[in-house]
C-alpha cells in the first residue's frame, strides 16, 4: 500500500515487526504492510501490551512459525476498506482479536471462548493471524470491525485503552463469581492481571487479600486501594484463615500459572468456597485432593479469555475510570520501542521486582 489516504498520510509498503520464527526465537524484521479488503481497516499501532499467553506461545512452540503476536493493542485507523460503516481514517481505536459468531450453541450459552469463530483470530500483521500488535500496522478483519473495534475518546490515552482486552478477561472471571460484600477474596499473584482481578473484586464490596513475593508489586496494588497484602514467602493459606475467623477465603483467584499453587489455593479456600484458575492455559496434569471437591464441597472452576456480553460495560469502566481511581497506566512499568521488542519480551519472560506490564510502542 502506497496510496495517499484521506488523512494525507502515506502508508509505506513495508514495516517493522517482531516476528516469531520458532521456540524462543523472535526477530525484528522488515515485512510487508498487510493489505486490507472490503469491510476491513488498517490500524497503525501505538501501544501493545505483552501478555502471558504471548510468552507461552513463544517459549513452548505451540504455534507454527512465522507469526506476529501481540493482542493488547490500540492505535489509529489509517485506511478503511469498502463497506466499512461507523469508522474513518484518523479514528483512535482499540481492537479485540477474538469475537464470537453470536449464533452457535456456545454463544447461546454465553460460553463465547468455545465458539469456533471466536477461536479464529481476526487481527494480523501478516503471516497466520495471531494478533499482530508487535508490529507497526495491523489488518483488522471484517467481523472484528463490526463487533470488536472500539473508538477511543480523545481524552483517553492509548495506553489506558490498550487494557480493554485484559480488563474484560478479568471482569468476566469476577462476574462469574457473584461476589457478595460479606465475602473475602484471596488473589494469588500481583502481576498486572492479579492486580486487575483484585481491584475488580474489591469493587463488589468484598474484602480482598493479595499475595505476592515482591513488596514493590504490593505498593502498586495499593494505588488501586488494595490494603491487605500477604507475603507469598509465608504460609498464605494460614494467613487467609487468620483473616476469616479460621474458615479460609470464600474465593481464591489464581493469577499465577504454576500448577503447584492449585493446592495452595484449595487449602486457602473455605469449605463450600470457590477456586478460579485464571492463568492455567497450558495443558497438562495437576494433582488436587478430590475429597476437597466432594466432601468439603469446594468448587474448582476456570475462566478464560474475554466476553462480548460485557464489552460495553468494560469500555465504560476503563474510559470513565481513567480520571477516577482506575488509571491503568499505573500498571505499566516499562515501555519499549519496536526495535527493542526482543529485550521487552525477555524482561516480560523474567519478571523482576520492579516489572509489571511491559508494553511495546511502535509509533512512539
Amino acid at each position: 500500500m502506497s496510496e495517499e489516504q484521506q488523512s494525507g498520510q502515506v502508508i509505506p509498503a513495508t514495516m517493522r515487526a517482531a516476528v516469531y520464527r520458532g521456540v524462543n526465537d523472535v526477530r525484528v524484521e522488515t515485512v510487508p504492510v498487510p493489505e486490507i479488503g472490503p469491510g476491513e481497516v488498517l490500524v497503525k499501532i501505538h501501544t501493545c501490551g505483552i501478555c502471558g499467553t504471548d510468552l507461552k506461545k513463544i517459549h513452548t512452540g505451540s504455534h507454527d512459525a512465522p507469526r506476529v503476536f501481540g493482542h493488547e493493542m490500540s492505535g489509529t485507523i489509517v485506511s478503511v476498506g469498502d463497506g466499512v460503516n461507523g469508522f474513518a481514517v484518523g479514528d483512535r481505536v482499540m481492537a479485540y482479536h477474538h469475537i464470537p459468531c453470536g449464533e452457535c450453541y456456545y454463544c447461546r450459552k454465553q460460553t463465547f471462548a468455545q465458539c469456533e469463530v471466536y477461536k479464529k483470530v481476526g487481527c494480523t500483521a501478516g503471516f497466520a493471524p495471531s494478533g499482530g500488535g508487535f508490529a507497526e500496522y495491523i489488518r483488522v478483519m471484517d467481523w472484528i470491525v463490526k463487533r470488536g473495534l472500539v473508538k477511543i475518546p480523545d481524552e483517553i490515552p492509548f495506553e489506558q485503552a490498550a487494557f480493554l482486552e485484559p480488563v474484560n478477561t478479568c471482569y468476566k472471571a469476577v462476574q462469574l463469581l457473584g461476589l457478595q460484600p460479606d465475602e473475602t477474596v484471596l488473589v494469588i499473584g500481583q502481576g498486572p492481571i492479579g492486580i486487575l482481578l483484585a481491584a475488580l473484586s474489591q469493587r463488589t464490596g468484598a474484602t480482598v487479600l493479595t499475595s505476592d513475593l515482591y513488596p514493590e508489586r504490593h505498593a502498586v496494588a495499593a494505588k488501586f486501594g488494595l490494603k491487605h497484602p500477604l507475603d507469598a514467602r509465608g504460609d498464605v493459606s494460614a494467613a487467609a484463615k487468620v483473616a476469616t475467623e479460621g474458615r479460609g477465603a470464600d474465593v481464591v483467584l489464581l493469577a499465577v500459572g504454576g500448577n503447584a499453587l492449585i493446592k495452595v489455593a484449595m487449602d486457602a479456600v473455605r469449605p463450600g468456597g470457590r477456586v478460579v484458575l485464571f492463568a492455567q492455559t497450558q495443558h497438562g496434569e495437576a494433582p488436587f485432593d478430590p475429597a476437597a471437591v466432594c466432601v468439603d464441597e469446594k468448587t474448582l472452576m476456570g475462566s478464560y479469555s474475554a466476553s462480548v456480553a460485557i464489552q460495553d460495560d468494560v469500555t465504560k469502566m476503563v474510559f470513565a475510570g481513567y480520571r477516577s481511581g482506575f488509571d491503568l497506566t499505573n500498571l505499566i512499568s516499562h515501555r519499549f520501542s519496536l526495535e527493542d521488542a526482543v529485550a521487552a519480551i525477555d524482561l516480560a519472560s523474567h519478571p523482576q521486582a520492579d516489572s509489571l506490564k511491559i508494553v511495546i510502542q511502535p509509533s512512539v
